[in-house]
């Protein structure tokens, strides 16, 4: 077989963080049987660029692209955060998230302000925010903000621009939030959730169509047995993570139904 690679770009939060994902997925590919080479990727870094590679064996991709086709991938298995919204499942939401010391108590007080997205193919960043959005808007308001600051591409830069002011209020990953709030509590104590939108299946590891079929299936028993195994509590603590479900690409159409309701209104950006 091919060589094939593993990445964790979405959720290494911190070199620490980044560390912990290695140890766990090499641990879960060798229960498989199998042996990749982890590719540290780091951001800036297009993420559809790594998505597209055709030696894909575990890497984390967001479930709206899985959804939109972006990529020609196998989706494998979810991480399961062990934050309580998550209530064991393989699920996350977004924050949205203002500086802790703005006026804004409730969602309605940020309208007509700036906000801010990470990039189109983003749930988080993106799709989930303006499926939140569209409950608020109306005919006499089709737009609620008063500028977007759009293509900010990672969960990191939105964090930043809420915290300089460059934004009011932007969207973050609810698990990406646990994670830095657990590694660098500096970098969140700044900010308070204002409100959150819905739950969506959370981002998935995936393989390219190149790997073998068995070795898919393996990966698929590896990863949900991972919680049982004496290697998991160490990274799984540092990951703020209770295991891992397997997925199919059926498992994120909640995605498409968000970004079908949004253009059927008019509204295909957060705006």
């Amino acid at each position: 077989m091919s060589r094939f690679i593993a990445n964790a770009r979405m959720y290494a939060v911190t070199p620490e963080a980044e560390a912990a994902w290695r140890a766990l997925i090499e641990a879960i590919v060798a229960e498989a049987g199998l042996d990749f080479d982890y590719l540290a990727y780091p951001a800036p870094q297009p993420l559809e660029v790594l998505w597209r590679r055709g030696d894909l064996g575990a890497v984390q991709m967001c479930g709206y692209p899985i959804a939109l086709g972006l990529a020609d991938v196998v989706p494998i298995a979810a991480p399961i955060p062990a934050a309580p919204w998550a209530g064991g499942r393989p699920v996350y939401r977004s924050d949205l998230i203002v500086r802790r010391d703005a006026p804004y108590r409730t969602l309605e007080d940020t309208f007509g302000g700036r906000a801010g997205w990470t990039v189109e193919h983003s749930h988080s960043g993106f799709n989930a925010f303006r499926h939140h959005l569209l409950g608020y808007r109306s005919p006499d308001r089709p737009a609620l903000y008063g500028s977007m600051a759009g293509n900010l591409v990672t969960a990191r830069r939105i964090l930043d621009s809420v915290l300089d002011g460059t934004i009011d209020i932007g969207p973050l990953d609810a698990y990406w939030h646990d994670l830095i709030a657990h590694h660098r509590p500096d970098l969140t104590a700044g900010i308070r959730v204002l409100a959150s939108t819905d739950l969506a299946p959370i981002p998935a590891f995936v393989a390219a169509l190149s790997l073998p079929t068995e070795a898919v299936e393996s990966l698929k028993h590896a990863f949900a047995a991972a919680a049982t195994r004496p290697w998991f509590p160490a990274p799984a603590a540092t990951l703020r993570l209770t295991g891992f479900a397997p997925v199919t690409q059926a498992d994120f159409a909640t995605t498409l139904a968000w970004d079908r309701a949004a253009h059927a209104a008019g509204y295909p950006f957060p705006a």
